[in-house]
């Protein structure tokens, strides 16, 4: 990967791999918690949105202890480990794939509750006059309407997963390769004093963010353009 060497593209390859598995994951099990959160009339569907939204607020050693708990040899992550001959989830990329996607929950599903949400009663209604199971309905008028949202979460995700740190150092640790991954990476090199690589990292990771936000700031305008 031209001049970096192998300790700085190595975290920057499994970052990656960690963030755009984990979003594509937060998509496919995210969108149908997003649908039922916008259009259930439940009254405890608020309760089911405070745990989703959890993360947000519960501090990382907090909810890396619990993911600990879940992922070790005692935990169902021990038992679901067993299955192919290993003892924990935790301390392995398949750990750190289910912690990021408790993690960054809330920040894919709440961005497509909204869009969700904002579409209202009428285009469905009007698709259901046309004949249009609840199904297609949802594909062709749902899913298209609230694609700002999906942009909005796919961002979201992906950045705040490549910004984790509490989480993945808890559930995960240092280990080159398999867990150590971008903002662990940077830690490492500092506690080193390997200024230089901890330099690259970090001024990549401050453009990522620069990146991110610039894309938020033109997504909401064009949001708001396209509703006017």
């Amino acid at each position: 990967m031209g001049g970096l060497s192998n300790d700085i593209w190595q975290p920057i390859r499994l970052t990656i791999e960690l963030a755009a598995l984990t979003t594509l994951i937060l998509l496919i099990v995210g969108t149908p918690i997003a649908w039922w959160l916008a259009r259930s009339k439940a009254s405890w569907k608020e309760a089911v949105a405070a745990v989703v939204a959890l993360p947000l607020v519960l501090p990382p050693t907090v909810l890396g202890f619990y993911l600990l708990v879940v992922l070790g040899p005692d935990g169902p992550g021990g038992a679901l480990a067993g299955l192919w001959g290993g003892r924990t989830l935790a301390f392995t990329f398949e750990g750190l794939v289910f912690g990021s996607v408790i993690y960054s929950m809330p920040f894919v599903v709440q961005p497509i509750r909204n869009a969700f949400a904002a579409i209202g009663d009428r285009p469905l209604e009007v698709a259901a006059t046309l004949r249009a199971s609840p199904t297609r309905a949802f594909w062709t008028v749902a899913i298209p309407l609230a694609r700002p949202g999906f942009l909005a979460g796919s961002v979201l995700g992906f950045a705040h997963t490549v910004g984790e740190f509490g989480i993945v150092l808890m559930i995960g640790g240092n280990i080159p390769g398999k867990t150590k991954v971008l903002s662990v990476a940077i830690f490492d090199f500092v506690e080193t004093s390997q200024w230089h690589e901890a330099n690259i990292l970090a001024a990549g990771m401050a453009a990522f963010a620069f990146v991110v936000i610039l894309t938020m700031m033109l997504l909401e305008k064009r949001t708001a353009r396209i509703n006017r």
